[in-house]
């Protein structure tokens, strides 16, 4: 506005009249300003249709520009020289509204457009993060039912010949659920805990085993508060004891060992002794180390997670889990 009045006294127009001459222009382009917001907050076209925005911009200056001319025209009526530079000034004033009018439309609807595109996208995060959480929950009720059938199957083969080893059994499946709920909401738990729940689960399929089964834990003290998905170990030592136990008589040791990597991973691997010949004839590496890896990729984003090697008659699988 001070522009305005600036140049129209350069140009010789009484200081009272330029004052008048800006504010009416810019009252009206103030008034087209809040008239393109309120009408592209309610209705924000697409990119397609962007072309009827650029002729509304059109016809809005143009209005501009003609109830501008008349409204000064009218009030200064009497003043002839300021009427000729008006008339004069048509064409330059038309300039001016469509410049600034295509510009606060252009910014009203790319900001209208940012934000919606935001709203899309935190909208598809949100959707994606429910469709992780709900797989992540749907692997980790598949995993408790798989290891469940397996030990009612055990509980029943025991029930008739030794009835005192299927009642202990029965107890510390009991004990296993009891200890598996409370932990059932909470995603990430500390190795100490961890291990704990594994060595219930350990304790049950001894029971099962008897002396054949053999399990040695390798703890790094300063891993123990390290965090890890709750029950991400027990799929895997049921790999390793389905691998190392079924097709063999005897004595099997499954060694569990934690590193801590810098502070920044928690390495775990979990070995155990096989027959290569036996094994050949399995395809696949089990249930448990395939919902692993597609848990970790869930929660990580990362497919590196898992490693699996076999060296001669020794199968390892290792764990690596980023700290955070």
């Amino acid at each position: 506005m001070l522009m305005h009045i600036y140049l129209l006294v350069d140009f010789g127009v009484d200081p009272k009249i330029a004052v008048v001459d800006s504010f009416i222009t810019h009252f009206i382009f103030a008034l087209t300003s809040f008239i393109i917001y309120i009408t592209l907050k309610y209705y924000q076209p697409s990119k397609e249709n962007f072309f009827y925005i650029r002729i509304w911009a059109l016809l809005l200056a143009i209005g501009n520009t003609f109830v501008i001319v008349n409204a000064l025209q009218y009030i200064y009526a009497s003043e002839a020289d300021y009427q000729s530079l008006l008339s004069k000034s048509i064409a330059l004033r038309f300039c001016y509204q469509i410049l600034m009018v295509a510009t606060i439309t252009l910014i009203q609807w790319l900001g209208n457009y940012m934000l919606e595109q935001q709203s899309d996208g935190d909208r598809k995060q949100q959707s994606e993060s429910f469709t992780k959480e709900a797989e992540l929950y749907n692997l980790r009720q598949q995993l408790q039912p798989h290891f469940l059938f397996n030990s009612l199957n055990s509980i029943s083969s025991l029930a008739g010949s030794r009835p005192e080893e299927a009642r202990k059994m029965i107890q510390q499946l009991s004990e296993f659920l009891r200890h598996t709920l409370r932990k059932d909401e909470k995603q990430l738990i500390t190795l100490e805990e961890e291990l704990y729940q594994l060595n219930l689960y350990l304790e049950i399929e001894k029971v099962r085993f008897g002396n054949r089964l053999k399990s040695v834990v390798i703890l790094d003290e300063n891993c123990e508060k390290l965090l890890l998905p709750v029950l991400v170990l027990q799929p895997l030592v049921e790999n390793a004891i389905k691998f190392g136990l079924y097709d063999t008589l005897g004595e099997v040791e499954i060694v569990i060992q934690s590193k801590c990597m810098d502070g920044k991973w928690l390495q775990i691997s979990i070995s155990n002794p096989f027959d290569p010949s036996t094994h050949a004839q399995n395809t696949g590496t089990g249930f448990g180390i395939d919902s692993i890896k597609r848990r970790l990729y869930l929660l990580y984003a990362n497919n590196d997670l898992v490693q699996i090697e076999m060296k001669e008659n020794l199968f390892l699988v290792r764990i690596n889990i980023p700290q955070t």
